[in-house]
């Protein structure tokens, strides 16, 4: 019971400076606004249930010792700026909130009242003979509802003051469990969430163990089978000069075969991780690769460097993209329009084709949707026949 008590008396001394100062920053938040200085007022409105949940989640641990995990996921990035966009797009943050409401307008009121009735009047009525003593003997009103004029009567209305508490020590404790309850279900993590939370973060570890798969791939092939194969083109160089005419001849056809291989391999190598994306960032390699594409393209990226995980997927999808345009559209033309903003990537192919590119009937544009899905992308195509073709490809980052 003692816990009980604990975290009832604990409710009401939260709850009550948590209404007066969530109306005055809802007051002067909304008064405010004209001049733009309320507005972030309301925003810390917003954001109160957040403190208050792990306060609460803390105050949990009077009743049941277990720890009540936080249901909020850890920034990505440092600072204050990460930290407020994460919190204002979490369900959990809107949940606190709301609890924070309750809390504040209903659920410490009724604490007062179950804590009135369970232990203030019987307590009242025990301190009855302390009562009649202090007024000197004379008659007195017990719990201001009934007159004691003698001792006897005070004694008997504080055994009565015991009664009672004994009596209502089982529903008090069960108030106690039952609004614990509902704070666990409002404030603990639901299972939807975590399971997304360690979705989220598996995926993040297999993109990134991908690229850096990707990565040594690119070197072995750059350090170890180009150079080799340079030095073979080499070897066949020099022996074609010292070989007679009849073996001169089948050395020059190996010497040339060499040299095709080579630059296969060195395609091959720029396709793993062009090297003017790892040094220059996306912009200059969507201009590289619209270079190289069969139909020529228009280019007008104002792009910032990114995370590698993302200027990678967005390159390949772009390339994907240019090598679909240059295979099925039949377009003379292409545009390619980049721009980050609101924190999202935002690429645009747009091409003079055919149209009719469909994405559900399993051509590449299945896989690069699949590729920006990674990274909680999208890919919306606008296709219709007879063109024209645009891809709209969004990352948010």
């Amino acid at each position: 019971m003692t816990r009980s008590v604990r975290y009832l008396i604990s409710g009401v001394l939260v709850g009550a400076p948590l209404l007066v100062g969530m109306l005055l920053l809802g007051i002067v938040g909304a008064g405010l606004t004209p001049v733009l200085v309320g507005l972030p007022l309301l925003a810390l409105l917003a954001l109160t249930g957040v403190p208050v949940g792990a306060l609460e989640r803390w105050r949990l641990q009077l009743v049941h010792p277990a720890r009540v995990p936080t249901p909020h996921r850890t920034p990505d990035e440092p600072g204050p700026a990460a930290w407020a966009r994460l919190r204002f797009t979490e369900p959990a943050t809107w949940r606190e909130l709301g609890y924070a409401l309750l809390l504040a307008v209903v659920l410490w009121p009724l604490d007062v009242v179950v804590l009135t009735v369970a232990l203030g009047i019987p307590g009242a009525m025990i301190g009855t003979p302390a009562q009649l003593a202090i007024v000197g003997g004379d008659e007195t009103r017990g719990v201001k509802l009934w007159l004691i004029h003698t001792y006897g009567q005070a004694f008997l209305c504080a055994a009565g003051g015991l009664a009672l508490i004994l009596l209502l020590r089982w529903p008090l404790v069960r108030y106690a469990h039952a609004r614990a309850a509902l704070t666990r279900l409002l404030l603990a993590p639901r299972q939807a969430e975590g399971q997304l939370a360690e979705v989220t973060k598996s995926r993040a570890r297999l993109v990134a163990a991908f690229e850096a798969e990707r990565r040594r791939i690119e070197r072995d092939l750059h350090d170890g089978a180009q150079q080799r194969l340079v030095a073979l083109s080499m070897r066949l160089g020099l022996a074609r000069l010292d070989a007679p005419p009849e073996l001169a001849a089948r050395l020059t056809e190996a010497h040339a075969e060499a040299d095709q291989v080579l630059v296969e391999l060195r395609e091959l190598i720029h396709g793993i991780h062009p090297q003017v994306l790892a040094d220059y960032g996306l912009g200059d390699a969507i201009a590289d690769a619209a270079d190289r594409s069969a139909v020529p393209v228009e280019v007008d990226v104002e792009l910032p460097r990114f995370a590698e995980p993302v200027e990678s997927a967005a390159y390949f999808a772009v390339r994907e993209a240019l090598a679909n345009v240059g295979r099925h559209s039949g377009a003379g033309r292409a545009w390619i329009q980049g721009r980050y903003e609101e924190v999202r990537l935002r690429i645009e192919v747009r091409d003079d084709g055919c149209g009719g590119a469909d994405p559900g009937s399993g051509s590449g544009l299945t896989g690069l949707a699949d590729r920006l899905a990674v990274l909680d992308g999208t890919l919306t195509v606008e296709s219709p026949p007879g063109g024209p073709t645009v891809l709209t490809m969004e990352i948010p980052c």
